[in-house]
């Protein structure tokens, strides 16, 4: 199994649930109101009257056949909208229970 965490603008937020349905990805956790700034460029999301946009993250754990599909709907979803900021990472997952 691997995580893929995706952390996007706000304005993501239905093009990813979108996503996970494509790509047949029931279970997820997601978070609203997450802060940050990207590592290169793009302006930082504090939800603050001077950088007022906010990001979102969504966490699931899926198998590795269905990695390399919803990267590759995540890419082409970044690449439409790349101002508004959209990263996924991939790792490890164990299941325990």
């Amino acid at each position: 199994m691997k995580a893929v965490m995706i952390i996007y603008n706000q304005a993501h937020s239905q093009v990813v649930l979108e996503i996970l349905d494509k790509c047949t990805v029931r279970g997820f956790t997601k978070w609203v109101d997450v802060q940050g700034r990207g590592s290169k460029r793009g302006e930082p999301h504090y939800g603050t009257h001077a950088w007022p946009s906010k990001n979102m993250a969504t966490l699931a754990v899926v198998p590795q056949e269905r990695v390399q599909p919803l990267m590759l709907e995540l890419k082409k979803a970044n690449e439409m909208a790349e101002d508004q900021g959209l990263r996924a990472f991939v790792w490890e997952a164990d299941v325990l229970v």
